[in-house]
């Protein structure tokens, strides 16, 4: 027995010896079994270099012992990394919520959903560093750094932009400014990771692996399709915003006016001077509400129309939350909300009235609300083609909500509006009132704002306001002949409308006009004389109140 200890000892002693040719590998002294164990030691004991095939001291290089991960470095970037992403994940579902109702502090001026389109590139890509942490590559480092640079590009843009800052605020710069500074640190995390690589290889395996097998090769192509695809969308979100800075400088008529207390600002603008007639009277002003598209596009041109044939003195518009010139709203927001916008607007600028609101589709609802609620400020009601609220239902359908919602994400990239601009020659008229306003993520978001509350706050308060609405105001309602045709129901809620107060002066249905009568001249004609009549019927109601008084 005592000879085989013996053997198996000197066998030992051999072997330790044989270990110390490696380099630096030099034979343990009993002084360096004492001390504590630090990254630099090796990891397995000399007998695993055996069953492996090595006796020159190192590991084999497929060995799971060889690993960047030894390095405290190496571990504690990758811990950061996870907290970054947990902080940018929290700042993406409270950008999420504020879509739908905007906590405090977190309300932009723009749609919102540029912001948040930022926070969840900046989640993909620290996902995707998580997932490839152990296999860096030069050409992930690369797109990172491409997309860090247009990352830059883009909050100078914002930044540099009064407009676009003014949208975006402080949640839409903080999130750009996050997105930068994260693909910045994962390009560093990257070359950190290849550095430790390479130190552990080499003081484990004796060099550092120059070849990669077909997972880190997998690894690496799957890495870097999906920062290509970053890079793209990156790019294209670049372009939207270059487009949204050329078209701030678009001059407006008017002025915007802040509402809701400084929340964001409504644009309304005034066209003419009313003029006194032989009495001293002077007509009251015709007061415009957008249908379901910015006024500026087509409605306010038949108005100006009006207004250079004499028909009317002077009309002034505005746009709602969201539209064409004006700011967007917090969510939620309901067609009362905005006619308490319209009043504080029109107070701010030192309006009036008398006035006569004239109004067309989902804008009839905002127009009947400051009817009611300005009741003896109102002189007339004219409402084209309008939306009854037992239809809101086709406004707040949960499958168009979301198909709303979806547009509004991806509105950011802008493919619509850059290729409208690139190919088509889409002006910037187009994209900010236009035929192309519906792709702009403000009026996205006025739209599903009106979906979310369509058959809730909006229904409760046109109910109340048909409740107290005057019932002398004189009326006139002007209908679409292809929509009555084509639905019983529209053509029964069009006639219930005529009943908003007991003064009906006209209903119209205009045989080939469509929803939107004033694309056509039989819509327009229509419309301009009735607005005539109504305006005459205004003036004599008002002369047999001052007999009466």
């Amino acid at each position: 027995m005592t000879t085989l200890w013996g053997s198996k000892k000197t066998d030992d002693n051999n072997d330790d010896a044989a270990s110390t040719e490696g380099p630096e590998m030099p034979r343990n002294s009993g002084e360096d079994s004492r001390r504590e164990p630090t990254e630099r030691d090796r990891l397995l004991p000399e007998s695993n270099n055996r069953r492996h095939g090595r006796s020159d001291g190192y590991l084999d290089p497929d060995d799971p012992a060889v690993s960047p991960y030894n390095l405290w470095t190496v571990r504690f970037a990758r811990g950061l990394t996870v907290l970054f992403l947990a902080i940018s994940f929290i700042w993406w579902v409270l950008l999420f919520v504020s879509i739908f109702v905007s906590p405090p502090g977190l309300h932009t001026r723009g749609s919102g959903f540029t912001d948040f389109a930022f926070t969840t590139l900046t989640t993909g890509i620290l996902l995707l560093s998580l997932l490839f942490f152990s296999a860096p590559s030069t050409a992930m480092r690369a797109c990172l750094a491409v997309i860090s640079i247009l990352l830059l590009v883009d909050l100078i843009l914002i930044v540099a932009f009064s407009r676009l800052r003014h949208e975006e605020g402080p949640p839409g710069m903080a999130s750009v400014a996050w997105s930068t500074l994260m693909a910045a640190y994962c390009v560093g995390t990257d070359r950190l990771v290849t550095w430790g690589k390479h130190e552990e290889e080499e003081r484990l395996t004796g060099r550092p692996e120059t070849k990669r097998s077909l997972k880190e090769w997998l690894a690496v192509l799957v890495a870097t399709l999906f920062l290509v695809i970053y890079i793209v969308i990156v790019v294209l979100i670049t372009g939207t915003l270059i487009l949204r800075a050329r078209d701030s400088t678009l001059k407006m008529g008017g002025k915007r006016y802040l509402v809701d207390g400084n929340k964001y600002a409504v644009h309304l603008n005034c066209i003419g001077e009313a003029k006194p007639d032989a009495n001293g009277n002077r007509q009251p002003t015709i007061l415009l509400e957008a249908g379901e598209e910015p006024l500026e596009y087509d409605f306010e041109h038949w108005a100006y129309s009006a207004w250079q044939n004499g028909t009317i003195d002077r009309y002034c518009y505005w746009d709602r939350p969201g539209y064409a010139f004006s700011d967007a709203a917090p969510s939620p927001h309901s067609a009362g909300m905005c006619a308490d916008n319209l009043a504080e607007a029109l107070a701010r600028k030192g309006e009036e009235g008398p006035w006569i609101v004239v109004s067309a589709g989902y804008g009839s609802l905002v127009s009947r609300v400051f009817s009611a609620r300005h009741f003896t400020q109102v002189e007339g009601i004219m409402m084209v083609d309008p939306l009854h609220e037992d239809l809101l239902h086709r406004v707040g359908s949960p499958t168009r909500g979301f198909l709303i919602w979806a547009q509004g994400i991806i509105s950011p990239l802008g493919i619509q509006r850059l290729g409208g601009a690139l190919f088509k020659g889409r002006t910037r008229e187009d994209r900010v009132y236009g035929r192309n306003a519906y792709q702009n993520g403000k009026l996205i978001k006025a739209k599903l704002q009106e979906n979310l509350v369509a058959e809730s706050l909006t229904k409760s308060e046109i109910s109340n306001a048909r409740t107290i609405q005057k019932l002398d105001t004189p009326l006139v309602i002007v209908s679409s002949g292809i929509e009555t045709r084509k639905s019983d129901q529209w053509e029964k809620k069009q006639r219930d409308l005529t009943k908003v107060t007991d003064t009906l002066l006209s209903w119209d249905v205009v045989n080939k006009a469509p929803h939107m009568l004033w694309d056509t001249y039989d819509g327009r004609k229509v419309m301009e004389k009735r607005l005539g009549q109504l305006v005459k019927a205004a003036m004599k109601n008002r002369g047999k109140m001052s007999e009466e008084e």
